[in-house]
């Protein structure tokens, strides 16, 4: 048994905390929030097989070149002069090409079945009861040409093994008979589902306080002590803490501790927005509306609409235009659809991860032998989140990792 201090308490620390108990390992949890905030309860709760190319695409460069100059845009870059900045763009450049997009969909695909297993599991288990549904996934368009593009992706997943079909107008009023959507047609993507993030995330933290997982709330790290290559302690702002394994799991915020270990990982802040409508809205099934990037999930109670990626570093403000912006979409391809001032007002936002070639972070670092990086899974930290702490829990444990680990390799070159 190894003690086990993990940093960061979202999808991917608290996942990993439940398959350490899970093995017999002692576990704390450190996390600067109170535990309700943050991309963990602001996303869109898709587990998502079906998303199989990563963000640094082709074209995207060209895109968010053309978008930087619609402030309502689904995709935003701020230019600034900041070293980490400009090291992770050049490397998200050299990244954008058909090559390595192509080697990095199967292995994207990958985890994220292994993933939806583990959540199937984990709710077949009774551990905990939480909100889970397979049904699916609608990429709904109102272009021809936008509809094409997501039928190529639809048919490199079919290659892959998952079952997708291509959906006329009337077909998708047929799966979605009272939402009204105004759409050309849609792809559907069988493979994927959905949750309601805030709610498991409370139950998971009630769940790991029960097997005596330490959790230490509303405490930030100030300092990380090695000794020769090797982490000693870290020193937050209440206690200082020993372990024999350390796990670095705080999102956008990573690669500054990182740095406080000598250890540079290119990461970026993307921020995303999420407005909540708590009536009936007629909505069934999980949409992604195409041309405005914006996710549309029906959770327990209410249905999200999220969308946005907003790099521009870390800070929490909320940009009104860009709320309006998913707000409107919603309206525009659901007919009937109101989102009034009241919700848009409480829409809140989170930072995802961004590394340059649209995959995580994990696994150790060879520069200390005592730390594992487990970050930097941009859109995808929900839907990545138990298989990422179930390889975490098979390095440390010395068992034969469930999936191929070195795509994911902290130390690999960009």
């Amino acid at each position: 048994m190894k003690h086990c201090v993990i940093i960061g308490g979202g999808i991917i620390g608290l996942s990993t905390a439940y398959y350490l108990q899970k093995e017999g390992h002692k576990v704390t949890v450190i996390d600067k929030s109170n535990f309700s905030e943050g991309a963990s309860y602001v996303n869109a709760g898709y587990i998502t097989p079906s998303h199989i190319i990563s963000l640094a695409a082709p074209g995207i460069i060209t895109k968010g070149l053309k978008w930087m100059l619609n402030p309502a845009s689904p995709f935003y870059v701020k230019p600034r002069l900041d070293a980490d900045f400009l090291k992770w763009s050049l490397a998200f450049k050299r990244s954008a090409n058909k090559r390595k997009v192509a080697e990095s969909i199967p292995v994207i695909k990958d985890i994220n079945v292994f993933s939806r297993e583990l959540y199937q599991e984990m709710k077949d288990s009774g551990d905990f009861d939480f909100h889970y549904e397979h049904k699916g996934l609608l990429m709904a368009y109102k272009d021809e040409k936008v509809g094409e593009e997501e039928w190529e992706v639809g048919q490199k997943a079919i290659e892959l093994g998952l079952k997708v079909e291509s959906l006329s107008a009337k077909q998708v009023a047929e799966l979605e008979p009272k939402a009204n959507l105004d759409v050309k047609g849609a792809v559907y993507f069988h493979s994927d589902a959905h949750m309601t993030p805030a709610d498991f995330m409370k139950d998971m933290l009630a769940y790991l306080k029960s097997k005596g997982v330490q959790i230490l709330g509303e405490e930030e790290v100030k300092d990380i002590e090695v000794s020769g290559d090797a982490i000693s302690r870290v020193i937050t702002d209440r206690r200082r803490l020993e372990a024999d394994e350390f796990i670095l799991a705080a999102g956008s915020w990573t690669s500054l501790l990182s740095k406080k270990l000598g250890i540079k990982i290119l990461l970026q802040a993307g921020k995303g927005y999420r407005i909540n409508v708590e009536r009936e809205t007629n909505i069934t099934l999980p949409t992604i509306l195409c041309e405005a990037k914006v996710a549309v999930t029906p959770m327990d109670g209410y249905t999200r609409f999220a969308g946005t990626m907003e790099i521009g570093g870390i800070n929490h403000k909320i940009n009104p235009v860009r709320v309006n912006a998913i707000a409107k979409a919603g309206q525009e391809y659901y007919q009937g659809l109101s989102i009034n001032e009241e919700e848009k007002s409480d829409a809140q936002c989170g930072l995802r991860p961004l590394t340059p070639d649209g995959l995580p972070y994990i696994g150790r670092s060879s520069k200390c032998k005592n730390l594992i990086l487990a970050t930097g899974h941009a859109m995808m930290g929900w839907s990545m989140g138990p298989a990422t702490g179930k390889l975490v829990t098979e390095i440390i444990s010395e068992q034969k990792a469930s999936v191929d680990l070195q795509p994911y390799h902290p130390d690999r070159k960009f």
